[in-house]
């Protein structure tokens, strides 16, 4: 099974210039007037600002895993883009909210080092 989660936009030029900065490369792939970033073996995320899609901006909600946030979030701040209070849970993750320029939500989550967390 394939996971394709879909970021409407406004505007795709503009965000492709913003999500090249998130995730640090150009889309792994356009298809039609879709750009796609793969961000798990079976999973994208989709740029897409077709008039199909102009009432569900800015509703998208996701959290990625990382292993690497503070890199992450330096990428972010050299580039201006501003993100969330980073918290820590009682489990060790820490997370922080990220909203592109239509304020789609980006959470970004690191699980601690160790492998047996507990997960909440």
């Amino acid at each position: 099974m394939d996971l394709f989660t879909i970021m409407c936009v406004r505007d795709r030029t503009e965000s492709v210039r913003w999500y090249e900065i998130f995730f640090g490369r150009p889309p792994d792939r356009t298809v039609g007037l879709e750009s796609l970033w793969q961000v798990g073996e079976n999973a994208w995320i989709v740029i897409d600002d077709r008039e199909v899609r102009a009432k569900r901006v800015g509703g998208a909600m996701v959290t990625l895993s990382v292993t690497d946030l503070d890199v992450t979030l330096a990428r972010l701040t050299a580039h201006d883009i501003p993100h969330g209070l980073l918290e820590t849970y009682g489990n060790g993750v820490r997370h922080v909210e990220v909203l592109d320029p239509d304020g789609n939500s980006l959470s970004l989550a690191e699980p601690p080092a160790a492998p047996n967390y507990a997960r909440e």
